[in-house]
């Protein structure tokens, strides 16, 4: 069998959730036994979005081979739990990058490089290079922004040449659209819908199927009249209405039957039913809980959602795993000090503090770091976390009050936390940070072993700075201990209070490897450990 592509277009606004129907239709096709990927087309200039303000675009999100992607492959890997990689996430900065530097190359041999076909050749050649390979039977891609936007037209143009140069069977497109409801007229408008599609039509691309983001159930009048307008077939136009969750997503698509659709579209036969069963069942944990859990995250950029995307779901992971609800409630660093962290922190089952870079907020952090180890609070401190409960102990317990991190504090004389070696030489800031997958040998007897089951580890980074080992004998003589580190550099990669009944710092991001069916070990541990101190914590003896 051919590679089978899938495109998916979206219209009238942004944020209809392009990603999640995506990984929806992916895990449907995964289900019924094809190998499945997706891929994300992102029409900014930027190269990655990794130099990105967490306000401007949420989390970046680090692959296993170290890319810095855009936050919807966190929902590619969660729902199909298979690894994406560079590849996955092109942006028009790296289309760009490679069409000019092949021009100073002399690879056009003079001739006048333009965006057809120069530009669309490349993003053809991207679109095309997940199924060079093999290994899937289905690729989607997600074209980002929305049609009509003039960053997106090269894509779209690429999707209309494809269409017409790959088999009939082998290429399918997929818009999703947006109906709104008029309260004032309690009535469902199809207008919007009709416009983005002409648009995406006048682009040269007919959707196969149209999905239509809803409030309200449509009829099949309304179905109909969309099919007609736009024209698709009937029983094309799918509804995707409003989830209780984003997990509950694809069961909402198979019952619109758009697995269906898209096995039919592309002639894949011998299909058989998707097999869900472990995805039902994590749902029915996840909808039916029976105990609560309150976990306060103390982050920098907690006004956008997006910016912690992999923990808050990574929470909802380890909630279901132990039959709970965790809710998740946002603490701005920067408001958070001495005087009012007990207030601020109030109520807190399990504390969490966040990644980050720069020096705002960080003393909000340590503030928060103290009040968890002093109040035996389960407390887990990822990246910028781990390195703040190193500065945190170093100045309340070692009594180096000047202690801290020379990414924050360049001249302390205890500097704790410092630049990692081989970054004191970089000038780029893009895509040079410590990336991807690196080994960790956890201790024997440590909790972050009892916790994962094992001694050796694999997770992914993102940081310059490092615990400084220079220190280390320092922080293991007054209970703070290393107890994971790198087996090549000795980099410390976990620390531990043995004495405290949960608190773990880790220089890794583990929320990037959690999924519904295969929930973060630190994370349900901590929740477990939250559970255990809401029932029997210090405070109700």
């Amino acid at each position: 069998m051919n590679t089978k592509y899938i495109f998916i277009t979206g219209g009238v606004a942004s944020s209809l959730g392009k990603g999640i129907i995506a990984s929806s239709l992916a895990k449907l096709l995964q289900a019924r036994g094809l190998r499945v990927t997706i891929q994300k087309f992102d029409p900014y200039i930027n190269i990655d979005p990794g130099t990105l303000n967490p306000y401007e675009h949420g989390e970046c999100y680090v692959t296993e081979d170290g890319a810095e992607t855009d936050l919807d492959l966190g929902h590619y890997e969660r729902f199909l739990g298979v690894y994406t990689s560079k590849a996955n996430n092109v942006t028009t900065g790296k289309i760009y990058h490679t069409v000019i530097t092949k021009e100073r190359e002399g690879a056009y041999l003079g001739k006048t490089v333009q965006i057809v076909p120069h530009i669309t050749d490349e993003i053809k050649r991207r679109m095309l290079l997940l199924g060079a390979t093999g290994d899937y039977d289905v690729i989607l891609t997600e074209i980002g922004g929305t049609v009509g936007d003039m960053e997106s037209q090269p894509f779209v143009e690429a999707v209309r040449q494809l269409q017409w140069e790959l088999p009939e069977e082998d290429c399918m497109s997929v818009h999703l659209t947006l109906i709104p409801y008029l309260s004032a007229a309690k009535e469902l408008k199809t207008k919007p819908t009709q416009h983005s599609v002409q648009m995406l039509q006048q682009s040269g691309v007919t959707p196969d199927v149209i999905v239509c983001r809803t409030e309200h159930p449509l009829t099949e009048e309304l179905r109909r009249k969309i099919a007609l307008f736009c024209n698709v077939k009937p029983g094309h136009v799918i509804q995707s209405i409003d989830a209780w969750s984003i997990y509950q997503v694809p069961l909402n698509m198979h019952e619109e039957h758009l697995d269906e659709l898209a096995v039919r579209k592309l002639g894949i036969e011998n299909f058989t039913q998707p097999e869900l069963g472990r995805w039902k069942e994590f749902l029915s944990r996840l909808k039916h809980p029976s105990a609560e859990v309150n976990i306060t995250l103390v982050g920098k950029y907690v006004e956008l959602q997006d910016a912690y995307k992999s923990i808050l779901e990574a929470f909802v992971h380890a909630g279901a795993a132990n039959d709970c609800k965790v809710n998740v409630k946002t603490v701005q660093s920067e408001n958070v000090n001495a005087a009012n962290v007990a207030e601020m922190l109030a109520g807190a089952d399990g504390i969490l503090v966040a990644p980050g870079f720069g020096e705002r907020g960080l003393e909000g952090k340590v503030c928060a770091v103290r009040y968890a180890r002093e109040n035996g609070i389960p407390f887990l401190g990822v990246c910028l976390g781990m390195q703040m409960c190193v500065v945190e102990f170093a100045r309340n317990v070692l009594g180096w009050k000047d202690a801290a991190s020379t990414e924050a504090v360049p001249q302390t004389t205890h500097p704790v936390i410092c630049m990692m070696e081989d970054q004191k030489t970089l000038t780029l800031k893009g895509g040079t940070m410590r990336l991807g997958a690196y080994d960790c040998h956890l201790e024997e007897g440590s909790l972050a072993c009892s916790l994962y089951g094992r001694t050796e580890i694999s997770e992914r980074h993102r940081h310059r700075y490092e615990f400084n080992s220079d220190y280390l004998e320092d922080f293991e003589k007054n209970g703070l201990k290393a107890v994971g580190r790198n087996p090549g550099t000795g980099l410390v990669e976990v620390v531990e209070l043995p004495e405290h009944p949960f608190f773990i710092g880790v220089q890794f991001h583990p929320e990037y490897k959690s999924t519904p069916e295969r929930p973060h070990p630190l994370f349900t541990g901590l929740v477990k450990a939250a559970l255990t101190h809401r029932d029997y914590g210090p405070e109700k003896k």
